[in-house]
């Protein structure tokens, strides 16, 4: 039975909440927000599996619509709800705090949960440092909520991956919960409580061929154990949805929202190639037209694959280079073959796919003789497009417990969490100084867009992709302004 606040007079039980990271006023002048706003897919998962068991909740998503502390304020006040849930990455569990924090304001009764991976990660020293925090959810959300909310207070202690006070106010984890779901029993997240989707949420520019648009997740959790990557919440496992799955859950978002392009946001959408082909050939037989962008490792993607993925409507495929130094990309990752990673890429090239390489600046052990390696190699690809984020060591990554010895930490991390966003340089390697750094970062993309083929490449945008130049013109004077005021920064 559910328990439910006796001040509660409309019967909702719990508000999930996407903090946004910062302050609104910030928002407003944030390019790398503006170029790609995704949807909170676990809470509205979550969302989902919660209505299934006749639990009644509410979604606001401060990410997507920055000035929300007053709607949140009104519906703690309107509604009463039990408890309300955060979900936070590391940026953004500060501003969950805050917002904690308001909500135990306007009613001391309420019960806050807090869930994602910076507390999946830190477990107990969540509940210990911040007092107006009631519970953590560690790991995959939707079982251990439901179980958490539906479960009377002095029996909570038995509710499996929590965090919680025992008797003597002492944080405590109950372990790991033994059993994951089943993907495939899952409903579909609940878009419905998402104001504003489709259209409030943004693709990356040039990321996409179309509008409407949305991201979709397929699967969950890695079986690799690369140094930088979190795994604290799904652990090295790996889930998938079936094909059949996959297929009505993209026909479901046709159907109901006319979306016409989806980015597969799976760490690994090809991992399984089976339900791949099935999926694809689903497509191929069905009259829906639309197509998808899916992230994938090089070693599990082959010319065949490629073709039928071609088919089924794949526009563009992202491959996590890391580094184009082989040498500092075996300290890191698995099978740093990047004598084959090129191949891949010209698998996908001839298969008529688009190719975007994801790398890193910053892993303990670069040097500025690897930065440019790095950027030689990568010049000397066939991508179309390419994001080079500042190595962040988040907890929960491997790397985490030893990064103070590999390096010089810019404050401490429980300060610094707020810049932990890959937007800005934590950790700078030994041997190397952060305004050599912020130079070559500077170099690294200038001298790519100066490429008669880069800049051949987003102008056939204009056709490939007309919405993206809208936004990008739309927004050109902010872009403008930021250049400016980074150049006056520097000066």
């Amino acid at each position: 039975m559910t328990v439910l606040n006796s001040a509660n007079p409309t019967g909702k039980t719990i508000l999930l909440v996407h903090p946004l990271g910062y302050s609104a006023r910030n928002a407003k002048n944030d390019i790398s927000r503006l170029a790609n706003i995704m949807p909170p897919l676990g809470l509205a998962s979550i969302s989902a599996y919660l209505t299934s068991h006749t639990i009644d909740n509410d979604i606001i998503d401060c990410y997507a619509h920055p000035e929300s502390d007053n709607l949140i304020a009104e519906y703690l006040t309107t509604n009463r709800p039990a408890f309300i849930g955060f979900s936070c990455t590391t940026s953004s569990f500060f501003d969950g705090v805050r917002l904690a924090k308001l909500a135990k304001k306007i009613d001391p009764a309420i019960k806050v949960i807090f869930g994602g991976v910076h507390v999946s990660a830190l477990k107990e020293q969540v509940i210990t440092d911040y007092p107006c925090i009631d519970f953590c959810v560690i790991g995959e959300g939707e079982e251990t909520l439901r179980e958490l909310i539906c479960t009377i207070e002095e029996q909570r202690q038995d509710v499996r991956s929590i965090v919680l006070r025992d008797d003597t106010g002492s944080a405590i984890f109950t372990g790991t919960r033994a059993k994951m779901l089943d993907l495939d029993s899952l409903p579909f997240p609940d878009y419905t409580k998402l104001a504003g989707y489709p259209t409030v949420y943004k693709l990356p520019i040039f990321n996409y061929p179309t509008v409407p648009n949305a991201s979709c997740i397929s699967s969950r959790g890695c079986p690799y154990a690369c140094s930088y990557c979190d795994r604290s919440v799904f652990r090295r496992t790996f889930r998938y949805n079936s094909a059949d799955y996959m297929f009505r859950h993209v026909s479901y978002l046709y159907e109901t929202f006319g979306i016409r392009h989806i980015n597969f946001y799976d760490d690994q959408f090809t991992f399984q190639r089976q339900r791949v082909i099935d999926f694809c050939n689903k497509m191929i037989k069905s009259t829906l037209h639309m197509t998808f962008n899916c992230a994938a490792r090089a070693e599990h993607l082959d010319e065949e694959l490629l073709r039928l993925m071609r088919q089924a409507g794949c526009w563009m495929i992202s491959l996590g280079i890391e580094t184009g130094d082989e040498d500092l990309l075996a300290q890191h990752r698995q099978n740093p073959d990047l004598h084959m990673m090129r191949e891949k890429i010209d698998l996908i090239k001839n298969a008529g796919i688009r190719v975007k390489g994801l790398l890193m600046m910053g892993l303990p052990g670069e040097t500025e003789q690897s930065i440019l390696k790095s950027r030689e190699y990568v010049y000397s690809l066939p991508l179309d497009d390419f994001n080079l984020a500042k190595f962040t060591p988040f907890p929960g990554s491997p790397i985490y417990s030893t990064i103070k010895k590999e390096g010089e930490l810019l404050g401490t991390f429980h300060e610094n969490w707020e810049e932990m966003d890959c937007m800005k340089f934590q950790f700078i390697p030994g041997g190397i100084e952060l305004e050599t750094m912020e130079r070559l970062f500077i170099e690294f993309y200038k001298k790519h867009f100066q490429r008669p083929r880069i800049i051949w490449g987003y102008a056939t945008m204009i056709w490939k992709s007309p919405d993206s130049w809208l936004r990008f013109l739309s927004s050109i004077s902010m872009f403008l302004r930021f250049a400016f005021t980074n150049k006056r920064m520097k000066e």
